[in-house]
């Protein structure tokens, strides 16, 4: 006799062999058992969770005569009166199971219906199941809408899909509606083994484990996953073999990997990530095995009870949650979890995953045995806050440095393109719009000659055509910065560092953001105090950069030490106020340009559109 795999085999014959799905076996024993019974019913759920099962029970139900021949309706068919029998081995008349996947025609349907007329032949009710139903075309189904809005009294539908957004709502509103829900692991857990109790299979419970996660909620991919291993393990169910079979990820790689994550331990990443490539381990496997772990972390950093304690892997869970702060967790695990999507995008998924633990590492909060200061407490902060002297007004100019390197912001430039320092551009920038300027310092708008701003939307159409005269409204620049030799010398030395390529990235956003505080020259080697506001720039590796940048800029070994603190003085500062001037001296030009001035006066409806002055 051909061998019967589990998953058909362990099928459930009644609703009380059902499992995972109470809330759809309670609703219809009470229905049959009050003799409620609608004409029409949908399972929906994904792939594997008991739809047909549930299908070819119900039908039992309803046409099962008991063992003495005499029963009814009844929530709980006997499974020995013929028309059980016939419905399990798949021969009753009067139960059609219609494959919608490939008879989606208006012609396969209309045959169905076509029988719908007659009465049953054997059984008390006539069951048409349509698995698949959302793969019927349209034409099919507008032609069962009728027949199942009212069908024949022993007429009974039974439809199935596992996409039930492509079913018409003018199909579901005909339909008493049952979601199956995926199923737990722990669910799928123990009833692998009870079937492997019955089947008299030794497995260790770490491979039933494995099985269960593989099974994404699917029972009968359980069911199948645990044949394929019983056939690879020679009758027995290890937890190596089955690891093995599946591709998965050992637990003990993923400590090792969240314990260099903890001790910020670069090399012993990319160690353990070419060990995984030369054991063939699955880089997705590896990530959603992490972030497992990691949530696992998290329930027990903030409900250390919460975990369970027959866990074999119980005590170093509870070592790393301990070790590992909160914040760090949820940041490894929302990295973990989109680090999956990207493994399709890279030519190598090794290089891929090197990447992610990469990135956990770079965007940590903060790094163990850092030499950096720790986070500053709330009212600690609050007090160095409010020390910081009050911000001048946006009229007041910066000067600028005269060494400054080619990222220096460039100075605004007057009406007839001179370039301008910063105090002139701020005093256009200041002067009233109102007021036109005389015509002979200003071309005329068609003479070609340079200007300080230009309309962005290219090719202006004549005033003929368009009443909208493009322009931005006025942006407020932001607070001036104090200007200190210190602060200069810094400033010129970062637009160095840009310029010759020295500093990239994060460690170019340290530089921008940081705040030169104090430079001690006559030390051995010089020291330079600087202070950022966010923690996050002043990691280690990117302090360790940019002292190295620094020193190839002055020609000799300097030592940077790095503070988090506020800061009202930095080269960022300075290019966004630059950018801000520019800006206003653009929109200056352009509404005291006699030729904008005359078309906002001689149209009505002109108007000024924001969001369109670019200075040059």
């Amino acid at each position: 006799m051909s061998y019967l795999v589990l998953a058909r085999k362990y099928r459930p014959r009644t609703f009380e062999q059902m499992v995972g799905q109470g809330h759809v076996v309670q609703a219809l024993s009470n229905a049959l058992t009050q003799q409620r019974l609608h004409h029409a019913y949908l399972f929906t759920g994904t792939r594997g969770v008991g739809k047909t099962t549930v299908s070819r029970i119900l039908a039992k139900s309803l046409n099962c005569v008991g063992p003495d021949g005499q029963g009814g309706v009844t929530a709980t068919p006997c499974g020995v009166c013929p028309p059980c029998r016939d419905i399990d081995a798949g021969r009753f008349v009067d139960y059609v199971e219609l494959d919608a996947a490939s008879n989606r025609g208006v012609d396969e349907i209309a045959q169905l219906l076509d029988q719908a007329v007659y009465k049953p032949v054997v059984g008390r009710f006539k069951v048409y199941m349509i698995d698949e139903v959302h793969m019927l075309s349209n034409h099919a189904f507008n032609a069962m809408l009728k027949t199942l809005e009212e069908p024949p009294e022993y007429l009974k539908f039974v439809l199935a899909t596992t996409d039930p957004q492509k079913v018409p709502p003018t199909v579901l509103s005909r339909c008493l509606q049952f979601n199956l829900r995926p199923m737990a692991p722990q669910t799928v857990l123990e009833h692998l083994q009870q079937v492997l109790a019955a089947e008299g299979i030794q497995a260790e419970p770490g491979a039933l484990r494995l099985l269960a996660r593989a099974a994404r909620g699917s029972m009968r991919d359980a069911l199948s996953l645990t044949d394929q291993a019983i056939a690879y393990g020679s009758g027995a169910l290890a937890e190596a073999s089955v690891r093995q079979m599946l591709g998965a990820v050992g637990r003990g790689h993923v400590f090792r990997l969240i314990e260099a994550l903890a001790a910020g331990d670069g090399p012993s990443l990319l160690s353990l990530v070419d060990e995984m490539r030369m054991q063939g381990l699955s880089p997705a496997g590896a990530l959603e095995e992490m972030a497992a772990v990691l949530q696992e972390l998290a329930v027990r950093q903030v409900v250390p009870q919460a975990g369970a304690t027959d866990d074999p892997d119980h005590a170093t869970l509870q070592t790393l949650a301990a070790a590992l702060p909160p914040e760090d967790t949820q940041l490894f695990y929302s990295i973990a979890l989109h680090g999956r999507h990207e493994l399709g995008l890279a030519a190598d998924e090794y290089g891929a995953l090197t990447m992610a633990l990469l990135r956990m590492l770079a965007f940590r909060p903060a790094m163990p045995g850092s030499t950096r200061p720790a986070a500053m407490p709330l009212q600690r902060q609050g007090a160095a806050r409010a020390s910081v002297p009050p911000r001048t007004s946006a009229a007041s100019a910066v000067p600028q440095p005269a060494d400054a390197a080619l990222p220096r912001p460039a100075a605004a430039r007057g009406p007839r393109g001179a370039s301008q320092g910063p105090q002139q551009a701020s005093a256009a920038a200041m002067a009233p719009v109102t007021a036109a300027p005389q015509a002979d310092t200003l071309p005329s708008w068609g003479a070609g000659a340079p200007r300080a701003a230009e309309v962005a939307s290219p090719g202006l159409p004549p005033p003929s055509v368009s009443h909208e005269v493009r322009a931005t409204a006025a942006t407020p620049a932001p607070s001036p910065v104090a200007d200190t030799a210190v602060a200069d010398r810094w400033y010129a030395l970062v637009a160095q560092m840009i310029e010759r390529g020295l500093v990239t990235a994060l460690v170019r956003e340290l530089a921008l953001q940081a705040q030169c505080v104090a430079v001690d020259d006559a030390a051995q080697p010089a020291r330079w105090q600087l202070r950022v506001e966010r923690e996050t720039l002043a990691s280690s590796a990117s302090q360790a950069r940019l002292q190295a940048a620094l020193s190839e800029v002055l020609g000799q070994p300097v030592v940077l030490e790095l503070s988090v603190g506020p800061t009202d003085d930095t080269p960022a500062r300075r290019e966004a106020q630059a950018k801000a001037l520019r800006q206003q001296a653009a929109e200056a030009e352009i509404l005291n340009d006699p030729y904008v001035m005359s078309l906002l006066q001689e149209f009505a409806t002109a108007r000024v559109v924001p969001g369109s002055i670019r200075p040059l």
